[in-house]
């Protein structure tokens, strides 16, 4: 499901508009992107949590030639999800 179709089936349920919908979707989006930047996290009870995550520094290989290089640390997005949508996707 991409986010056209998630706006489309929230607007069915909801029985608002799409355009509504499309609002808040990008709205909700939005602010969980600009909170996970700041490195704070959001948390959605029963769902799940969006947060940075830090990458330690390591040495990796170019799998080409085989030879070494160093990938630098770094802050990556993720999420993890909770109790109630992990026992739904079983």
């Amino acid at each position: 499901m991409n986010k056209e179709e998630l706006v489309k089936e929230v607007s069915k349920k909801a029985k608002v508009s799409q355009k509504a919908t499309a609002d808040v979707v990008a709205a909700i989006l939005e602010t969980i992107e600009k909170t996970v930047s700041k490195g704070k996290k959001v948390t959605l009870v029963g769902f799940g949590t969006f947060e940075a995550r830090k990458r330690a520094a390591r040495t990796g290989r170019n799998p080409q030639t085989g030879a070494e290089l160093k990938i630098a640390a770094k802050t990556v997005p993720a999420f993890s999800a909770g109790k109630k949508f992990k026992e739904l996707v079983k």
